[in-house]
């Protein structure tokens, strides 16, 4: 039995030793693993390894600068720092002080534009061809409606006098009434004839809402008060 069991250990000894032996091989002072597989195993070659990119960023070439435009393209990052801007100002004062200042000569342009008829800086409700020709159409003929502040005042004042007198009051009271009523129907004949020219020189579409309002407001203040000032004479028709 002693020498059964020896020999079973030796040739299991054996077989380990060559099964170590076939697993592994050494060539020199390196090892090298070798793995029995039945088949062959894929490995990378070294042409399927792919290079690291070169470096494409060209260089510069000295003493051209920005070719084309004279000067350097800026970074992104210096970019947006020059276009950022703060919501509030550093200098508030300062600010308001600037603000103010453009407001007056905002202030000043209009008001220039106003004497002298300037489209450029007349405000947004006097502006256009067709306004113009409301206000040189308006200002061309002779209106009750820019005498009617100085008759109102004076009705005023002679109702005021005969204040006692009621027959002499309600005399003057049924006058002041014949001229508003007159002042008004002045006013709708003068914006009847005017719309159909309009219609006529700028095209139907160019009568737009409330410009019947605009004529009559016109109508109905003194010529030295009328903003934007008057541009024509008594008697000079636009055509």
């Amino acid at each position: 039995m002693d020498g059964v069991a020896a020999e079973t250990a030796a040739s299991v000894g054996s077989g380990r030793g060559g099964a170590a032996a076939g697993s592994a091989s050494v060539t020199g002072d390196h090892a090298t693993a070798r793995l029995d597989y039945p088949g062959r195993v894929f490995q990378r070659k070294q042409s399927d390894v792919v290079p690291p990119a070169a470096d494409l960023t060209e260089e510069p070439v000295p003493g051209l600068v920005g070719a084309g435009k004279g000067r350097p393209t800026p970074k992104r990052r210096a970019a947006e720092a020059a276009n950022r801007r703060p919501l509030v100002p550093t200098d508030r004062k300062a600010a308001a002080k600037a603000a103010k200042v453009a407001a007056r000569a905002d202030r000043d342009r209009q008001y220039r534009a106003m004497q002298t008829g300037d489209e450029r800086f007349l405000p947004l409700r006097d502006r256009g061809p067709v306004r113009r020709y409301i206000r040189d159409s308006v200002d061309a003929r002779w209106s009750l409606g820019e005498f009617f502040l100085p008759i109102a005042l004076v009705f005023v004042a002679l109702t005021a006098l005969f204040s006692q007198n009621l027959a002499v009051s309600g005399i003057l009271m049924v006058l002041l009434y014949a001229i508003v009523l007159a002042t008004i129907l002045d006013a709708f004949l003068m914006w009847r004839r005017m719309r159909k020219r309009i219609a006529a020189k700028f095209g139907p579409e160019s009568l737009e809402r409330g410009m019947g309002m605009y004529a009559a407001m016109r109508v109905f203040q003194l010529r030295r008060g009328r903003m934007p000032k008057p541009q024509v004479k008594h008697g000079q028709h636009p055509v």
